[in-house]
């Protein structure tokens, strides 16, 4: 594996439910560092694609490898392991529990100790519990919520949450962070405040995969997009050139199938 190695690499990825065909021969490669966009109509097969990447779903055919690794049958937390971390379309945070709680609960794939330390509290595990709290402190400053840490979720507005779960994939200490439709639902300061914040990110040496309808926003943030419709991969390359393509405009950007 070299520098140029691509850090994540689909070959011919399909995926089948029953006699439905929702990905068909999906190739792409994500370089690392690069903000990677995946767009195209509802049902063009995004989500069953950013599944199969994150371990939700295993494909039915094709080749998928990560950070040079075949991952043929990966699991969630085999990948999460490996450094992808996700978020979910609608917002998964546990409501009850404080911001920086929740932030917590994304480093538990990198801590050491296990059911033996937490019960005898020896100093090893009281040393990486300060360290974790350091660290999800850090992330909620790092994303911009200045709200303080135990604050509940449940009481952090739309766009604070939305950020809430970006520190907790960040706790995993991600290769690849994968995002879907983060700003769903946000106003366009809280949108522009999203875009600042991914640049950061991907500043910081972290890839980032972002599914995303919001074409403004794709286009003014990713280096390089690719395009799905009915499973299959119909476009792909640097903003001005899917902006501009035939089969784009037909079955996206011009109004297709939205």
């Amino acid at each position: 594996m070299t520098a140029t190695t691509p850090l994540l690499q689909l070959s011919s990825i399909g995926k089948q439910f029953g006699g439905l065909s929702a990905l068909s021969g999906v190739s792409l490669h994500i370089r690392r560092g690069e903000i990677y966009g995946l767009i195209g109509p509802n049902g063009a097969g995004k989500t069953t694609l950013f599944n199969v990447i994150t371990g939700l779903y295993q494909a039915s055919s094709g080749e998928f490898q990560f950070n040079g690794n075949s991952y043929q049958a990966g699991k969630p937390h085999v990948l999460a392991q490996a450094g992808i971390a996700r978020t979910f379309q609608n917002i998964r945070l546990f409501a009850n529990l404080t911001a920086l709680e929740n932030v917590m609960i994304g480093r538990h794939l990198r801590t050491r100790a296990g059911v033996f330390g937490a019960l005898l509290r020896n100093r090893a595990t009281r040393n990486e519990e300060r360290a974790i709290t350091r660290r999800a402190t850090e992330l909620l400053h790092y994303v911009g919520i200045d709200k303080p840490g135990q604050t509940l979720a449940k009481h952090l507005s739309y766009g604070e949450q939305r950020r809430l779960e970006i520190a907790r994939a960040l706790a995993t200490e991600p290769l690849l962070l994968a995002l879907d439709e983060p700003a769903a639902g946000m106003n366009a300061t809280e949108t522009e405040s999203l875009k600042s914040l991914l640049q950061t990110i991907r500043t910081g040496g972290i890839t980032v995969l972002l599914i995303e309808h919001d074409v403004k926003l794709i286009m003014g943030l990713c280096d390089r997009i690719a395009v799905l419709d009915y499973g299959k991969k119909i476009a792909e390359g640097v903003p001005e050139q899917v902006r501009k393509d035939a089969a784009v405009i037909a079955a996206y950007l011009g109004g297709g199938n939205e």
